[in-house]
């Protein structure tokens, strides 16, 4: 076969690359429909959904799940409480909880639907085949790591 050219794979510095630049564009402009359609960033709407699914989660729990510090997100929790999003919770021993309010609430479930076409105007070029295959590749890759 004349002119065939056998596929040069990337390396392992493009491929980080194209995750970081996937990341930056889905963080980019989910954090533009945050604050125009509800004032939020994507770190807040990122601790209501935590909460939603965990409500027991400790601070530093959440900052662990969120890539915060325990004092950055101290700081963001009381921004957050302040704004009437969360709520301190009653909680056993000495670790600190929270909890959504009603307004909370309201704006994770507002936030979802804001995060959810962000990612779909990226992920959904992919059929459902390839995003299955995808997320198992990312899932693989994120296991050798320490990460939550």
């Amino acid at each position: 076969m004349v002119g065939y050219l056998a596929p040069v794979s990337p390396s392992l510095q493009e491929i980080g690359l194209a995750v970081k630049r996937l990341q930056w564009r889905h963080h980019r402009e989910a954090n533009r429909r945050l604050s125009v359609h509800g004032g939020l960033s994507l770190v807040q709407w990122d601790v209501l959904r935590h909460l939603h699914d965990r409500p027991d989660a400790t601070l530093h729990t959440l900052a662990v799940l969120i890539f915060q510090t325990d004092q950055s997100l101290g700081t963001l929790v009381k921004r957050m409480i302040d704004r009437g999003l969360l709520k301190r919770a009653d909680s056993p021993g000495r670790a600190t909880r929270h909890e959504l309010t009603d307004e909370g609430k309201r704006a994770y479930e507002a936030g979802s639907q804001i995060v959810e076409a962000v990612l779909a105007d990226s992920v959904c070029t992919l059929t459902d085949a390839e995003r299955v295959i995808l997320h198992k590749l990312l899932i693989k890759a994120a296991q050798t790591g320490d990460l939550p």
